[in-house]
């Protein structure tokens, strides 16, 4: 399988944009470009600019309300991925958007496939984990308390939170971080992301990227089970569905 530098992902994405315009929007979970060109542009450490350049570069060669960079020809290494990958159908490009956008590679497709996310958008799954992370790590340097430390990523362990600073051989400060579409909204701690956040007290941070819709800004909560925000309680009953067989001789 071929492996995409982040340029080369940043303009297949240009391209997705320009050439299905709102239902690439639509196939993705995306309400709007803006949003579109944050979320993407954090996931693959890019800048938004570049993602909505591309786009526009490849407007005047498709349908769409654009008329983008028309007054002068395309860049070649531009048009040698719209050479290759033009003429993809939207639900092929929008799988392999979201195999080299994600971690989680061609998951993500399966993920779509079978439905059984809480969480059942790709944009959602970005700006709940991936891009809210990326971004985390992109900023944390210029913030205190953590500006003076190297994080230790955790995201993949399942302890109850995503980054962790050590603070000297026997304790360390833990790190949940979370995003929302907009400036406001709800956030959840899962059982074990709160029994840490109780546990933890003060060493435990509450991270929250907020406005992927307009432009990303981050809130933080030191103890955030005992800060000014308040927690609601909510059990949840699912059906879990199992197949069996028998094996016999």
């Amino acid at each position: 399988m071929k492996q995409f530098s982040t340029r080369e992902k940043s303009i297949l994405i240009g391209l997705f944009f320009s050439k299905f315009d709102e239902d690439g929007l639509r196939i993705l979970g995306f309400d709007g470009f803006t949003e579109a060109f944050n979320v993407l542009a954090l996931s693959l450490k890019a800048r938004p600019s570049s993602l909505k350049n591309y786009r526009d570069e490849f407007d005047p060669y498709f349908s769409n309300p654009r008329k983008g960079w028309h007054k002068r020809p395309i860049r070649e290494y531009c048009k040698v991925i719209m050479d290759e990958y033009g003429g993809t159908d939207i639900e092929d490009f929008a799988n392999l958007i979201k195999s080299e956008v994600s971690n989680a590679g061609s998951l993500e497709i399966i993920q779509d496939q079978i439905g059984t996310q809480e969480i059942s958008s790709f944009a959602k799954r970005l700006i709940t984990g991936q891009a809210a992370e990326k971004y985390f790590e992109t900023v944390y340097k210029t913030v205190s308390p953590f500006h003076t430390c190297e994080l230790i990523n955790t995201t993949t362990l399942g302890c109850g939170f995503d980054y962790k600073k050590v603070v000297d051989v026997d304790s360390f400060f833990a790190v949940e971080v979370k995003g929302i579409t907009s400036s406001t909204g709800s956030v959840q701690l899962t059982s074990k992301e709160y029994k840490v956040a109780e546990l933890f007290r003060d060493r435990f941070f509450l991270f929250i990227v907020r406005n992927f819709s307009e432009k990303p800004f981050h809130t933080i909560f030191q103890d955030p089970i005992k800060s000014e925000l308040l927690f609601e309680r909510r059990e949840i009953v699912t059906v879990q569905v199992s197949w069996s067989t028998f094996i016999g001789r």
